[in-house]
């Protein structure tokens, strides 16, 4: 049996607020919204860009209407974030909350985890 071929995985956070996740993402990770889709006075989805790397939230009243039987669930998502250097991410993190003290991992790889305003756990990782 042949696999199907996947061209992209995007992961898509399902928040309660777009615009509290905003200043996370966009203000202290430094990506980029290029896509906003308005539900009522507020974000419904957004698809955000850094790079090559792109991430969508959604929020849980989008969701309701786009895809109702997934509304109401409760999500624990692990975002894993590979990056060049932990010297730029610590500074614009600087004074956010840490969900543990930045660690060196038994492979080697340096870490800072925290949690973004919609209490996903997202790790930003070094690897040399």
């Amino acid at each position: 049996m042949a696999t199907p071929t996947l061209n992209k995985l995007t992961p898509n956070l399902i928040v309660d607020s777009i615009e509290e996740c905003l200043e996370f993402w966009v203000g202290r990770l430094g990506f980029e919204k290029i896509t906003e889709v308005p539900d009522g006075k507020r974000l419904g989805f957004v698809i955000l860009q850094r790079g090559k790397v792109e991430l969508m939230l959604q929020s849980n009243a989008s969701l309701k209407k786009d895809v109702a039987p997934l509304a109401g669930s409760k999500y624990q998502t692990v975002v894993y974030c590979e990056v060049s250097s932990l010297g730029p991410v610590r500074k614009a993190l600087e004074g956010y909350p840490e969900v543990v003290p930045e660690r060196t991992t038994f492979y080697g790889a340096r870490e800072i985890i925290v949690r973004d305003p919609a209490g996903n756990v997202v790790f930003l990782s070094e690897h040399s």
